[in-house]
Parts: C-alpha cells; sequence; structure tokens
C-alpha cells in the first residue's frame, strides 16, 4: 500500500510495467535509470535505459524516401544486468530467473521517496518446491553524481545447494523505447571496447556516433560469500559469473556498483579512467547508502511540502521526480528542461517551453538551479540569432525543439499511428517560446533580486527577445494594427487555415499578447541599466530611438482579435466549424488527440473550433488578474471579469485535453475563478502520470512539466503568491479539496520561509536567520511585517 513516503506496486502485472518502470526512475539530476528489472532487457515488456542529462546525437533515417536527421538523448550502456539460476545436484542447470518466469509467486516494488531508494522483491518456486527469495535494493547515489549501486539478496527457504549468478554490463543498446520512432535510426553507440581491472572492476567504453561524445563506465561486483568469477567479454558487453552455495540461513549478496563518466564532465578528463578510479575507491554499498540518504534528506530541507491525503502522495512523487532531473548537480551541467525528465525517449530528450512551468517552483526553493537553466538558453543566444538573421529577423528567434547545439530540432515529419502516415510537422511555428524564457528570465530576477543575472546574460535575452518580437510584427493599415502572421500557438492542433498552402495562423492571442508583455518589460529593464550596459546593448541590438519608439508601438498595437463575445483563439478562429464533441465521443471514447482521429479519416483539425490544449487561457495561468487586465488595456481592450469568465467557459467546453499541461492550466484559472469545476481538472492534472491518463505515454517519460505545475499549483495557483522587490504578495482563494497545506520557499537569498494556509487565514513564519522583517502584501493592498524569528497569522476578508 502507497503511503505519506513510498510508492508500492504489489503483484507483477506485464502490462504495466512500462508505467511502473518510468514513475520507478531514479536519478540525480546527472544520471538517471528507469526502474527496469536486472533480469530482462529491452523488449514490448521491458526497456531499461541510463541517460545522461545534454548527452544528445545526431543520426539520419529514411522515412517516406526522404532523408531526415533527429537528435537523441542517448540511452547509454546498460549497468543492470544481473541473473541467477538454481544449480540441482544433477542434471542441466534450471533456467535464468525473471518476473516473467512462471516460477514466479510474489512480487513488490517499492518506491521509498525519502531516502531515493527502489526496493523490488521477489519469490519463486520451481517444480521441486524450492523456493528462492530475491530482494533488489537500488540507488542512484544523490551525493555523488557519477555513482549508482544495486545490492542484490538471494535467500533460499528451506532447501541448500548452489546457485549461479551473473553480473554484467550492456553496451549493446539501442534508442528503442518508443513505439512511433521505430522506422527511425536508434543506434548512437559506436566504438565500443571492454576491459577489467583489478578488485573485480569491469570497464566497457564507446562514443556518439555523430556528437563524438566518449562515455565511460565501470563496474565492480562484490559477493558474499566471496569467490572467484568466471569473466566473459564480447565486443560491446562485459559480465562476470559466480557458482555460490546457498542454504537456509545463507544468504547469497551481490553488490554492484557503476560509476559512469562522459566527456561532457568538467572539468575534462579521460571517462574510462576517471569511472575506474571512482568504481575502484567507491565505499562498500551501507557507506554509499548512509550518505546517499543524507543527501536526499538535504534536499528535502529545502523543498518541504505537506499536504495531507492523496494528493499529499502524489504531489510528493511529483516534487520527487523534479528533483531527480533538476538537482543542485544541475548547476554544474549545460543543460535544459527535459520535457519528460530523464525517465525516457520521449519527445527525443528534447527541451521545449516546459521551463514555463517548472522555473517558477524551482525559483522559490533552487534559485541556483533556476539560474542554471536560464543559462543554457543563453549560452544558446548567438544560434538563435542566426536563426533570426537566415529567417530575414532581428534579434533572437528560438527554437521550439532544443537539444545539445541550440539549432532547431523539431521533427520535418511526425507519425500518426492511428493511420500510419507520415505528415510534415509545423509545430517549429510556435515562436512564443521565446516569450516563455523572456518571462522566466524576468520572474526569476524579481523573484531573487539576482540584478547581476537579470542585468547581464538575462538581459541579453530579454531584450534579444524583444528585438526579434518587434521585427516579426507588421502594420496592416486596414486594422491600424500590428500583426504577428504565420504561427502556431500553444494549441498546437492550428497549424494552417482550412485548404491554405501556407502553414501557421496570424494574431495568436497568446503569441500576441505574451509578445507585447516582453516588450514592455524589455524596455522596462533597459531603462534600469547603467550607461555603459545600455550602450553595449544598444550596439549589439541596434537599438537606436527609432527602435525604442517601435517597442512601445508594437507593444500597444499587436492586434487581439474576438468574436462571439470572447477573445479569439487567433484571426478567423470564430469563422471556423463546430465539431460534434459528443458524436466523437460516442464513436472513440477517448478523443485526446483528437487530430490523429480526424486525419485517419481525412478530416483535419484545422477545420473546427477544438484545441489541444490551453492556448488563450494560458494568459490566465502566466498573469495575474490585475496584470492580464493591465496588460489588455495597453492594448487598448477591457478585460473585466465578465469577459475573462465567458472566455474560459467557451474554450473549456472546445478543448480535448491532449497534452497533461491542459488540465493544470484550466484547473489553476479555474481555482483563481473559483469555478465549480476547478477540482475536477486539479485531479486530473495530479493523476495525469500516475494513471497514465494519455493512455501509455508515461511509459516513455515523465511529463516534468505537468508534475512541477502541480507543485506551483499549490504554491503559487491557490496561495495567489507572487515574489517581487516590494515583497511576497498573497491572495489567497478557497479550493475546499485543497483547503489546508504548507510548504517553505527561498526568497531574496533567506530559505526557510515558512507558508501555511487554513480555511480562512494565512501564516507566515519567517527564520531567526534573515536580517530584516519580511514585506507581506495581502489582499486589498493590505501591508504587513513579518519579523524574523517569528510566526504571524492573518484572516483573509470575505472568506
Amino acid at each position: 500500500m502507497t503511503t505519506e513516503w513510498t510508492w508500492v506496486y504489489d503483484g507483477y502485472d506485464p502490462e504495466q510495467e512500462r508505467l511502473r518502470e518510468a514513475l520507478c526512475t531514479l536519478g540525480n539530476g546527472y544520471f538517471a535509470t528507469r526502474g527496469a528489472v536486472s533480469e530482462g532487457g529491452p523488449g514490448t515488456v521491458h526497456y531499461p535505459g541510463t541517460y545522461v542529462a545534454g548527452c544528445y546525437d545526431r543520426v539520419a533515417s529514411t522515412v517516406g524516401g526522404r532523408r531526415v536527421w533527429n537528435e537523441d538523448l542517448v540511452n547509454l550502456p546498460n549497468w543492470l544486468p544481473l541473473r541467477y539460476r538454481c544449480l540441482p545436484s544433477d542434471g542441466p542447470a534450471g533456467d535464468w530467473l525473471t518476473p516473467d518466469h512462471p516460477s514466479l509467486r510474489h512480487y513488490r516494488l517499492t518506491l521509498d521517496l525519502h531516502d531515493g531508494v527502489l526496493v523490488r522483491q521477489m519469490l519463486f518456486q520451481d517444480a521441486r518446491g524450492r523456493r528462492l527469495g530475491v530482494t533488489h535494493t537500488r540507488f542512484v547515489h544523490m551525493a555523488e553524481p557519477h555513482l549508482g549501486a544495486q545490492r542484490t539478496t538471494l535467500r533460499a527457504h528451506g532447501w541448500s545447494g548452489l546457485v549461479e549468478v551473473e553480473s554484467g554490463i550492456d553496451g549493446d543498446v539501442v534508442n528503442a523505447g518508443v513505439d512511433r520512432y521505430r522506422e527511425l535510426n536508434g543506434r548512437h553507440l559506436t566504438g565500443h571496447r571492454v576491459g577489467t581491472e583489478r578488485d573485480g572492476i569491469l570497464w566497457l567504453t564507446c562514443g556518439t556516433a555523430d556528437s563524438g561524445v566518449r562515455i565511460g563506465m565501470a563496474l565492480r561486483t562484490a559477493v558474499h560469500p566471496s569467490a572467484e568469477g568466471r569473466r566473459r567479454l564480447t565486443r560491446s558487453a562485459a559480465a562476470e559469473r559466480y557458482t555460490l552455495p546457498i542454504a537456509r540461513g545463507r544468504l547469497v549478496t551481490v553488490v554492484k556498483t557503476v560509476a559512469l563518466h562522459t566527456s561532457l564532465d568538467r572539468p575534462a578528463d579521460d571517462p574510462l579512467r576517471a569511472a575506474v578510479d571512482l568504481a575502484a575507491g567507491a565505499a562498500d554499498f551501507a557507506g554509499l547508502l548512509a550518505t546517499h540518504r543524507a543527501a536526499w534528506s538535504r534536499l528535502w530541507s529545502q523543498a518541504e511540502l505537506d499536504v495531507p491525503g492523496d494528493a499529499g502522495r502524489i504531489l510528493r512523487l511529483h516534487l520527487f521526480h523534479v528533483l531527480q532531473t533538476l538537482s543542485p548537480h544541475t548547476t554544474d551541467l549545460d543543460v535544459g528542461v527535459p520535457a519528460r525528465g530523464l525517465h525516457g525517449e520521449a519527445y527525443r530528450g528534447h527541451v521545449f517551453w516546459d521551463e514555463l512551468f517548472v522555473l517558477p517552483y524551482l525559483t522559490l526553493h533552487f534559485p541556483e538551479v533556476a539560474r542554471a537553466l536560464l543559462s543554457y538558453r543563453h549560452r544558446r543566444l548567438p544560434q538563435a540569432t542566426a536563426a533570426a538573421a537566415a529567417a530575414g529577423r532581428q534579434g533572437a528567434m528560438f527554437p521550439w525543439q532544443s537539444a545539445g547545439s541550440g539549432r532547431e530540432e523539431t521533427q520535418e515529419f511526425h507519425l500518426n499511428p492511428r493511420s500510419g502516415h507520415w505528415l510534415p510537422d509545423h509545430s517549429h511555428l510556435q515562436r512564443h517560446v521565446g516569450s516563455a524564457i523572456a518571462y522566466n528570465v524576468w520572474r526569476y530576477g524579481e523573484a531573487t533580486g539576482d540584478n547581476g543575472f537579470l542585468h547581464g546574460p538575462g538581459a541579453d535575452l530579454l531584450l534579444g527577445i524583444a528585438c526579434y518580437w518587434a521585427g516579426a510584427a507588421s502594420y496592416d493599415t486596414d486594422l491600424g494594427r500590428y500583426r504577428i502572421r504565420g504561427v502556431v500557438g500553444p494549441d498546437e492542433y492550428h497549424d494552417a487555415y482550412p485548404g491554405a498552402p501556407d502553414a501557421g495562423v496570424d494574431d495568436n492571442t497568446y503569441t500576441n499578447v505574451t509578445a507585447a508583455w516582453v516588450l514592455a518589460r524589455a524596455r522596462d529593464l533597459f531603462d534600469r541599466l547603467l550607461p555603459a550596459r545600455r550602450d553595449e546593448l544598444r550596439e549589439r541590438f541596434s537599438l537606436d530611438c527609432a527602435a525604442l519608439d517601435r517597442w512601445d508601438a508594437v507593444s500597444r498595437g499587436l492586434h487581439v482579435p474576438f468574436h462571439d463575445g470572447v477573445i479569439s483563439q487567433f484571426h478567423g478562429y470564430g469563422e471556423l466549424a463546430e465539431l460534434d464533441w459528443d458524436g466523437y465521443r460516442n464513436r472513440y471514447g477517448d478523443i485526446r488527440r483528437l487530430d490523429r482521429i480526424l486525419e485517419a479519416e481525412g478530416d483535419t483539425v484545422n477545420r473546427y473550433k477544438a484545441s489541444k490544449q490551453a492556448d488563450t487561457l494560458m494568459l490566465g495561468y502566466l498573469f495575474p488578474p490585475a496584470e492580464l487586465a493591465g496588460l489588455f488595456e495597453r492594448l487598448g481592450h477591457r478585460l473585466d471579469d465578465d469577459l475573462w469568465r465567458h472566455t474560459v467557459g467557451y474554450y473549456a467546453e472546445r478543448t480535448s485535453h491532449g497534452s497533461t499541461l491542459s488540465s493544470l492550466v484550466h484547473g489553476w484559472v479555474l481555482t483563481r475563478l473559483q469555478g465549480a469545476d476547478a477540482w475536477r481538472y486539479c485531479e486530473e492534472a495530479l493523476l495525469s502520470d500516475v494513471a497514465d491518463i494519455q493512455g501509455g505515454t508515461t511509459g516513455e517519460g515523465v511529463h516534468l512539466g505537468a508534475m512541477a505545475g502541480t507543485l506551483d499549483l499549490v504554491q503559487r495557483g491557490i496561495t495567489g503568491l507572487e515574489a517581487g522587490p516590494g515583497g511576497l504578495t498573497l491572495d489567497p482563494v478557497p479550493l475546499d479539496e485543497l483547503a489546508r497545506f504548507s510548504f517553505t520557499l527561498c526568497f531574496r537569498g533567506h530559505r526557510g520561509i515558512r507558508v501555511t494556509t487554513r480555511p480562512g487565514r494565512v501564516g507566515i513564519s519567517v527564520p531567526a536567520e534573515r536580517r530584516s522583517p519580511l514585506r507581506v502584501i495581502l489582499p486589498g493592498g493590505r501591508r504587513v511585517t513579518v519579523p524574523a524569528g517569528e510566526q504571524r497569522w492573518f484572516r483573509l476578508p470575505g472568506r
């Protein structure tokens, strides 16, 4: 049974194995290993995978007679292989035992979130009645990011004899974890060499085919009772086999300690030598486990979250996976936010806009990690600038999908598994990714007060993106407005007008409003800078007075379309046909991927008022009501509560929720509006991965943005918390299902500030170490202070 700190699966279910592997992934921010069994290799049931953050490789494939290139997060050599079997006193050896063997009698998988440990317990019984208990205890070390370990204990129940055990590493792996990519080339590793060292160490080295990343992996195996192993080396694998006595009360223990280095590491070193030295000098299993647990304890103290009930247990699991993907070790790496974590190969491990949902949480707990993730974007600013220039634009045009180099990695074609058709992919036209980067830069600066970053790399990013938007907007004399044409919004379904020869739609409201926000904030930041810095940026981005005046004009004059008394998702949306939603639900049941259903019917979703996920409503996720109303006022429109409620209800009826982010955004927006369906969407966001509501997608990698977003729903969505130079602003809204919770946060260098909510009131405690009182702004603009070392409670008006 799942408890407050454990996630438990009783019974073996092959159909659920991929899902469990993803949800039981162990990682430390540097590398992660899926929660796959040690006894089985890749196949229809199991898919072992180990991934190093930022380790990408590009290979070519032929699709529909076309040669295409794709860059993947590389599946690295598998360090898990461990197999065992009973040896009879006479006759041939028994089968190698796996969870899929018919002799399996008991199976339990336990993920300990507090300690970051995965335990798999099994019991086998053969035809002779001999029972063998097996327990695997595994962790990926949170203190030493290049280490992982697994201890396997074999226990004989009521018999004695011999067991044969084989431990090894396997470099003959490919990227094959996503069915719809099966036609693509997934072979990235080449140049394998294997060998042995003293103290029972096996090693393997190889490299990536195109990017030339060198990989070194060393495995130390220790067995009890002690025995000499028989080594078996092939071109791409190494193993050691032992024959060991076993009896009632006489356990067999096998400990595998793996060290993993790559040539991406800093400082640069020979990855193989570094791995061998680390494996040889690593502590024993007990010692490693102790330091690993201590590291996790420190992490939990910085990310304290106390939410009662089932929601709290799921939120803790989400937090666990966020911390495994983006830990303090991330600060030393050149990596972004992988949309599917380090948990699988969906989206090829690429970086999209998911940082928009992840960084708000990290900024208030691990600001140094948030800064490192923004630095990933800054290091790719030259590529974004070159991409804009190639498109005839100024400034920085960031790619929709990014990986190692910073070039556009969005696939040219995607497979519709329902029809089997390879279709052109226009999602690279989601230029709003630039606004997401700019938004995170600004919010990071506001919450941390880190002007060193905001006025330095942050200004480079924000002003570069603003220059792009100013140039991308064209003036329409008939409308008397600026327009941004040929884009794809967050909805993703609408990538062209019906029957149009060119891709993209015009005046996507989310794109235009966020572009206006970027231009306004960029001008604000520019005016704050020291004169020498302003001069530097003027020269870099050609910012004369006319350019800055254009920023102001575009930020006030971008077109926002309306129809039927609501905000239009894009120009012409109101002219699209209505979809027979009930009819499609009756025919297909799950219509989350409505685009695939319609394409398989010979139709296109471009014809209909139907969205994959929240688009216009994303504005209510990013901006508090007063700020959003101010943005619309700047653009010449009045946005009152009635117009916003009508707009929210309109799109809620026309969204298929084909993305896990959609339920999160709808839940957030409806919570702020105190809408009747708020909890339904919030609950769906909480369950999206643990219940795999997208139908098989979680097994390909968790949805990291949705996981972090649910944490932020509690942290900022319900509380209305905003962090800025004036202090912490709080404007809680009641949500009965999450009425009592508390969390700690970091604000402008001060850690351990605690926020506690109760029905009708909110408590703030400030650690004694803080040098000055904390300024808090409550509903209605009431300003209070909380002295260091004290807790104060405040009643909420009208609640």
